[in-house]
């Protein structure tokens, strides 16, 4: 089932419109008129694999605010008309992501309450041409149109435009987590039962066993790297 959406949005300050295929292989055209805006929202695209194509003209003469906020907005409700019922996701995500001196932590549940919870140090510097309070009104957004608990992090960094780009990319990692349809596009009701008879993994192969018996036969098979997530979250 395709998981797709096409938002359009107008007001007074701007008009966005965002296609989204939340399977996609992470392909992006993007055009705010915020060059670094754009450059992130492709990093989002790329690391979350999502495709994207997105289209605002705001009143960039005023400043960047409602062109950064309302395409937040709009991918926010592409994100949740694509997830639909969200049957079959795994709902929580997590990433810590690195970028040289800076290191973020970003976790995400797809809980149908929204709430950002956005931690920075005071005195948090800008990338160069986006201010730094621009990218918590972005997550803001989305959180609030995805309807999600969005928990964002800056562990330590100096960099401006490393914090930001470590924030875009562990944004679209922790998503991508949460949004993954679970092994056989199904709930899986336990831990135990997951453990004790797994299910066929992709074409022609097979792990039945305990967990023992899985860690063994994975060994000659590329290790737990080459798992799914769900599998490898297990033997974790």
């Amino acid at each position: 089932m395709s998981r797709t959406a096409l938002v359009e949005r107008t007001t007074k300050e701007s008009d966005v419109r965002v296609e989204l295929d939340l399977d996609g292989t992470g392909q992006a055209t993007s055009d705010t008129g915020v060059p670094f805006f754009d450059h992130m929202l492709t990093l989002f695209s790329k690391h979350g694999l999502f495709d994207l194509n997105i289209k605002t003209v705001g009143d960039l003469d005023v400043d960047f605010h409602h062109t950064i906020e309302d395409t937040g907005i709009v991918i926010g409700e592409c994100l949740r008309e694509a997830l639909g019922t969200k049957e079959g996701i795994r709902r929580y995500g997590c990433c810590f992501l690195p970028m040289d001196e800076t290191l973020v932590r970003v976790v995400v549940d797809l809980s149908n309450r929204p709430h950002l919870e956005f931690r920075a140090p005071a005195g948090t510097p800008s990338a160069p041409n986006m201010p730094f309070t621009l990218v918590e009104e972005f997550c803001r957004a989305v959180a609030s149109n995805l309807r999600a608990n969005i928990h964002v992090e800056l562990l330590y960094g100096r960099d401006g435009h490393h914090i930001a780009e470590a924030i875009f990319k562990g944004l679209a990692r922790a998503l991508r987590h949460a949004v993954v349809r679970q092994v056989g596009q199904r709930h899986q009701h336990s831990m135990q039962l997951r453990l004790q008879g797994l299910q066929p993994v992709g074409a022609g192969r097979q792990f039945v066993g305990d967990a023992a018996d899985l860690r063994h036969q994975i060994g000659h098979r590329g290790g737990v790297d080459a798992l799914p997530f769900e599998l490898a979250d297990l033997l974790a």
